[in-house]
């Protein structure tokens, strides 16, 4: 089998070496002594404590460059629980949350979490993003039985936030943005992604991510109203005489999550250029392969993302199996996707989605990490290669 592209075997890595697909590396706490003692000190470990005050200060500051409010959360999935409550009401007037197929299970499981049916829209061949064309459609078979408009930012890639704004007005639907990949990505003019936004976007932490802390999620938007009541949800639904005024959980970050995460806030930008340019090595390694086609000019990676030719589909089991041989991580998120689950066949509803299953079927996820250099890139593309000619 020829896929028109020579090996490309690094002299300066080791056969014999094993490199991960995922590779956290959120901040060390055993570097961190003095201000872990300063928080014991305090006697303040959770309740929006001042760590937490002063990185929601500073990400506003330097991320977002003093645009909105934002609201840190224990995790990006209670984020969008508190987003699409706060959005559609304790009685939405619909039932479906219009989100792509093609995305991690969190998203839908929030949905069904606040009494909704995830309706399950198709991607685009290029972006791998939510298809306008799909959600419109959609749109119009299901009408007011849809409650909330949930795009997903697919591996970090930038939405047109302008296009979806409009799509609520115009439609009356309340937008929640699924943005948990996307700490670290920069639209087009260079802006943060979701920088202005007056719909909640909804950002992860977790270990695994570019913006890596234990656990930890952010909800950002222009709306400082928005924010507050936000946070009050995430204290149970207590106002500031501890009564209960609204719907609420526990979604607080404690102090340390948010000293992790002020500490990853100081490195990000170069974390993620970094990432990037991985993936542009990948690409450029790779020509026979397909990557995805950034709508932004950057995005926060996980994992390099590139899908296999048609005719090697039915191989990717057999090429998994190689690369794990040869020491090498890989994957293929997000397949299956969410519609081919056995919970979401019974509870959930979907359109027409014939590009998010070629596209699932083809992906393999290959690694990037902060550890990862040009060099590990060249091993991996190189065995890469060596498995799919197997195959």
């Amino acid at each position: 089998m020829e896929i028109g592209i020579s090996p490309v075997q690094s002299p300066l890595v080791s056969p014999a070496l094993h490199i991960p697909l995922l590779a956290p590396r959120p901040p060390r706490l055993s570097a961190l002594g003095h201000e872990l003692e300063e928080i014991e000190q305090s006697g303040q470990f959770s309740n929006f404590g001042p760590v937490n005050s002063r990185f929601e200060s500073e990400i506003i500051s330097k991320m977002f460059r003093g645009t909105g409010a934002c609201v840190t959360v224990a995790n990006a999935t209670l984020g969008l629980m508190l987003a699409i409550k706060q959005a559609t009401g304790w009685r939405p007037r619909g039932k479906y949350a219009l989100m792509p197929s093609f995305t991690f299970t969190a998203t839908a499981q929030a949905a069904l979490w606040c009494g909704l049916t995830p309706l399950f829209c198709d991607i685009d061949r290029d972006t791998w993003l939510p298809d306008a064309a799909a959600e419109e459609a959609l749109l119009r078979q299901y009408g007011e039985d849809v409650a909330v408009i949930m795009p997903n930012a697919t591996y970090g890639n930038c939405l047109d936030l302008a296009r979806y704004e409009q799509l609520s007005r115009e439609s009356g639907i309340p937008l929640v943005i699924d943005a948990a990949a996307g700490l670290g990505s920069l639209q087009m003019n260079g802006d943060a992604f979701g920088r202005g936004s007056t719909a909640p976007a909804v950002f992860s932490m977790h270990a695994t991510k570019c913006f890596a802390t234990g656990e930890g999620g952010l909800i950002y938007c222009t709306d400082p109203e928005r924010i507050a009541t936000l946070r009050r949800m995430a204290g149970f639904g207590l106002d500031a005489a501890r009564i209960t005024v609204m719907p609420g959980i526990n979604a607080k970050l404690s102090e340390v999550s948010a000293l992790q995460a002020l500490e990853k806030l100081q490195e990000i930008g170069l974390i993620a250029r970094r990432r990037a340019a991985l993936q542009r090595l990948y690409a450029r390694l790779l020509p026979g392969f397909t990557f995805q086609i950034l709508a932004g000019r950057q995005s926060a990676l996980q994992f390099a993302s590139v899908l296999l030719p048609n005719h090697l589909r039915p191989k990717r089991a057999q090429i998994l199996i190689e690369l794990a041989r040869q020491g090498i991580g890989a994957g293929h998120y997000f397949s299956p996707h969410l519609a081919e689950h056995p919970y979401y066949r019974e509870h959930a509803v979907s359109g027409r989605l014939e590009v998010t299953q070629e596209i699932s079927e083809r992906m393999i996820s290959l690694p990037i990490s902060d550890k990862l250099t040009k060099a590990h890139v060249h091993h991996i593309c190189s065995l890469f290669i060596h498995a799919c000619r197997e195959a």
